[in-house]
């Protein structure tokens, strides 16, 4: 995990562009550690990241458990406003990958000369676009695509995805099709866009769309905002949150504090 705060990961990101790199900026929760600790290739993977920060509570407090400097939470559903707001100001163009497709099937998708207020049906990922667009004034909106699930697993559609970001030439990429897809689709796009930052934000584009309401801001500072997300989609979270991750993160704290009991500096004599 790197040490930054949310405004030091948009500061790093805005430097680089501006010098002409791109990179990829990971942000795992407690499900995504899990998941990684039993995968030895997917964390491998995961380490060719540029930046790795905690969207997590619990691993905020694990890490100093263990006694290491990790400032603050930054999770990928704040990353998309900030980094947002900053490549606005600087007049880059961003891609939307992900959301809700409008009629559950199809291949949807915008790019930057579409004429927003002409398009009848809008998917996720054009809503989401039109919420930055509209709040950022300056923020150039390079595409958008909606593709249905599964199309990474259908070689023709999962090309038509990539050439059309490429395409894009865009300076930042949101991915919002879930871990760990989206973190096979950005390494697959990376050596094609070696100047774009991409980002993994998960649920964050339907967050924005407004599709999915986030917890409220107590719960989040909390460390509850999973607590939220159960409650609104119990069937489909009850066994990850509840029979695999809290297990996970009550024995990731005990590990932690576990260290930092038993790794004590030496005192000089």
């Amino acid at each position: 995990m790197d040490p930054l705060t949310e405004a030091e990961v948009v500061s790093h990101v805005r430097s680089a562009l501006a010098r002409g790199e791109g990179g990829w900026i990971v942000t795992p929760n407690v499900d995504i550690l899990r998941r990684v600790s039993r995968d030895p290739r997917l964390r491998a993977q995961l380490c060719e990241a540029d930046l790795v920060v905690a969207d997590g509570t619990p691993l905020v407090w694990a890490a100093r458990l263990a006694g290491w400097n990790l400032p603050a939470r930054v999770t990928g559903s704040d990353l998309i406003w900030s980094l947002s707001r900053a490549l606005a100001a600087d007049h880059h163009g961003v891609f939307i990958l992900g959301g809700t497709p409008s009629d559950g099937s199809g291949f949807a998708g915008t790019t930057a000369d579409t004429d927003f207020d002409d398009v009848a049906d809008l998917d996720g990922a054009h809503r989401a676009a039109l919420v930055l667009a509209d709040t950022f004034p300056g923020l150039r909106i390079a595409g958008t695509l909606c593709p249905p699930f599964g199309f990474d697993t259908d070689p023709d559609l999962l090309e038509a995805v990539c050439d059309a970001v490429i395409a894009a030439q865009p300076q930042m990429v949101y991915v919002g099709i879930g871990f760990p897809r989206q973190e096979h689709l950005i390494r697959r796009l990376r050596a094609a866009l070696p100047a774009t930052w991409f980002l993994g934000c998960g649920a964050a584009v339907n967050f924005v769309a407004g599709d999915i309401q986030r917890a409220n801001p107590a719960l989040q500072k909390a460390g509850l905002e999973w607590l939220d997300r159960l409650a609104r989609e119990p069937r489909r979270l009850a066994r990850r949150y509840l029979r695999e991750d809290a297990p996970f993160a009550a024995a990731l704290l005990a590990r932690s504090l576990h260290h930092r009991l038993t790794h004590r500096p030496a005192h000089r004599a």
